[in-house]
């Protein structure tokens, strides 16, 4: 099992695939995607790697924070989030991810926050009809009606679905199809709407529903010096030995 990655959601646009449909992306930007930590079954009881991304100034972070990541050598992180791995999956401290992550064609699961709409009525909230336009409702046409029952059980019942807070809520959504990435800018172009509002952050990785492509990137697509160089290509001929 990989790690994921952190992106902002930039917005949606929209890419023309070779037949001249047009595809609805949403945008996520991967900007210096850092492993702070590792955590391991011999010290934590479990194996997990802590990313960090987004700059941030130190002063706004608070003094074990900003020990934290002077121990990894990382710049300050606006965001740090846990990712459970393999033991095999571990990257070493400081190695910075690319999108070439996640292929073109993979699905993934994106989690994030959704937009907060404050205090909803049931109609807005749950969908609700809301009561008659005429026949005798007089200004509640839009409330949801009666909340519970006679003298038994003589209370509402847990979970009724009631007027209250809206959104603002942390959501997953599955099976997302990765339709193209652009590693130069760090982009990551993913069919359909993800949850939350631009400029916040969500976790992309590998969709737990489906088998991900054999060619993934294993323990994962590193930028930078801590990227694996290419092996040398054999020798036409045998050397000779003396």
């Amino acid at each position: 099992m990989r790690t994921g990655l952190i992106a902002q959601k930039v917005g949606m646009t929209r890419l023309f695939s070779e037949s001249g449909d047009h595809v609805p992306v949403t945008v996520l930007k991967v900007d210096g995607c850092q492993v702070v930590a590792q955590r391991t079954a011999a010290t934590d009881g479990y194996t997990a790697l802590q990313l960090g991304v987004g700059a941030v100034k130190p002063k706004a972070l608070t003094k074990p924070e900003r020990g934290h990541l002077a121990k990894a050598k990382v710049e300050p992180k606006r965001r740090l989030v846990e990712f459970r791995v393999t033991p095999d999956a571990l990257i070493d401290v400081g190695a910075e991810l690319s999108v070439a992550h996640f292929l073109p064609g993979q699905h993934v699961d994106v989690t994030g926050t959704t937009i907060g709409k404050g205090f909803a009525g049931a109609m807005k909230r749950h969908h609700f009809g809301g009561l008659r336009a005429s026949h005798g409702v007089s200004i509640s046409h839009r409330s949801h009606g009666s909340t519970g029952h006679r003298q038994d059980p003589g209370r509402t019942f847990k979970g009724k679905k009631m007027a209250g807070h809206m959104g603002d809520r942390r959501r997953t959504t599955l099976n997302l199809k990765v339709v193209a990435t652009d590693v130069e800018r760090g982009l990551i172009m993913i069919a359909g709407a993800v949850p939350g509002a631009a400029g916040g952050y969500v976790l992309v990785r590998d969709a737990v529903k489906r088998p991900a492509p054999k060619d993934t990137p294993f323990p994962g697509a590193l930028r930078g010096a801590h990227a694996a160089e290419p092996a040398a290509p054999a020798s036409a001929e045998p050397e000779k030995s003396e």
